[in-house]
């Protein structure tokens, strides 16, 4: 028999994995344009927000949240990648 805690644990990445998806839709539609498709301050936002989260679910001992947190952030840098690469082009080109 599976305990309540693994149960809610399987619920927590399962909630997880669907916050995680809205990332993962918008960072396939960056891909595919080779560019970040939303505004700057999202990404800096995302960025700071993802770092205080993680160090509070690093802190909380919580795997969902880690995993989450974590993972955002890879996403978050791809995208500021994306931007730096894409002003240093613009900048070139003048």
């Amino acid at each position: 028999m599976i305990d309540k805690a693994t149960i809610w644990l399987v619920i927590g990445f399962l909630g997880q994995g669907f916050f995680f998806m809205r990332f993962v839709v918008q960072w396939i539609a960056s891909e595919r344009a080779r560019k970040s498709i939303i505004p700057t301050a999202f990404w800096f936002f995302s960025i700071g927000g993802g770092l205080v989260l993680l160090i509070y679910a690093i802190y909380r001992q919580d795997p969902v949240f880690i995993a989450g947190q974590a993972l955002g952030l890879v996403i978050y840098s791809r995208n500021i990648f994306f931007i730096v690469r894409e002003r240093r082009e613009a900048v070139a080109a003048k």
